[in-house]
């Protein structure tokens, strides 16, 4: 499943070619029920917001530690990214 919210670019067309893909299309303005928003809320809460960065290279170390963190709980991933409305039949 491939969740896609509103944005001009999330065209249906994607899942044309591969069987098994679904497509779950969001209502427009609706972050609050994209997963990967609350995604983005932890990773900057807990380890990107409010530091400067010495170049790109340091950027991608932040976040592949912040990422790291984030899966390293599997419980925290069903958690935040899992929708009971979002079950496909």
């Amino acid at each position: 499943v491939v969740v896609m919210d509103g944005a001009g670019w999330h065209t249906n067309d994607i899942a044309v070619d591969i069987p098994n893909l679904s497509i779950l299309k969001l209502p427009p303005y609706s972050p609050q029920l994209n997963p990967i928003e609350q995604v983005w809320s932890w990773l900057r809460q807990r380890h990107l917001a409010n530091r400067c960065f010495k170049g790109y290279e340091d950027i991608v170390d932040a976040c592949s530690q912040a990422w790291n963190d984030f899966v390293s709980s599997t419980k925290r991933v069903i958690k935040m990214c899992t929708r009971d409305w979002a079950k496909v039949t």
